[in-house]
C-alpha cells in the first residue's frame, strides 16, 4: 500500500438496512472498522503482531455525520485517510467518508484515538514496526500534526 488514498465498493446485505428502508446507522461504524482492519492486515500490523508488540489501537472518540441516505442496491464507495497524527505516533485521527458511485457523499465517520500498552494498559508511543507502517498510510490533503500535550 502506498500513500494513494484507500477506496473500496461495499455490499450492502439485508441485515444492513433498517425499517426505513436505508442503511442502518450502527452499518456505517462496522464497516469503518473492518476496513481499518484490513488496511492494518495489508500493511502487517496483524492480531499476531499487537500481540507480540503488546501494544494495540484504543479510540477516543468515533462519530459518523449522515449526510444522504443509502439505500439496499445502491452502489458505495468507503474510502480512508490519516486526517492527523501525534509526532511520536502515539495519536491518530482517521476518516472514512462514504460515496454512492457518482460521487455523492452520503456520509462522513471520524474517529481519534492512539496506542495502548496492553500489559500496562497506558497510552504508549507505538514500535517502530507500527511507526513505519503508519508512514504509508494516506495523509489526507488537510492533515494536521496532534499537539498531545492539548490532548492529555
Amino acid at each position: 500500500m502506498a500513500d494513494i488514498p484507500y477506496r473500496k465498493k461495499l455490499d450492502l446485505r439485508w441485515s444492513d438496512i433498517d425499517p426505513n428502508m436505508h442503511m442502518r446507522h450502527s452499518v456505517y461504524y462496522d464497516f469503518g472498522a473492518a476496513l481499518r482492519t484490513e488496511i492494518m492486515n495489508a500493511l502487517g500490523l496483524s492480531m499476531k503482531v499487537f500481540a507480540q508488540e503488546k501494544v494495540g489501537p484504543v479510540l477516543f472518540k468515533e462519530e459518523c455525520v449522515f449526510r444522504k441516505e443509502i439505500h439496499f442496491g445502491d452502489e458505495i464507495y468507503i474510502d480512508f485517510e490519516l486526517i492527523g497524527a501525534s509526532r511520536d505516533s502515539e495519536r491518530f485521527a482517521f476518516r472514512h467518508r462514504f460515496t454512492k458511485e457518482d460521487g455523492t457523499l452520503c456520509a462522513v465517520l471520524t474517529l481519534n484515538g492512539a496506542w495502548m500498552d496492553t500489559v500496562k494498559r497506558k497510552l504508549t508511543p507505538p514500535p517502530q514496526i507500527m511507526v513505519d507502517s503508519f508512514s504509508r498510510i494516506h495523509k489526507a490533503e488537510e492533515f494536521e500534526w496532534i499537539e498531545t500535550s492539548k490532548t492529555r
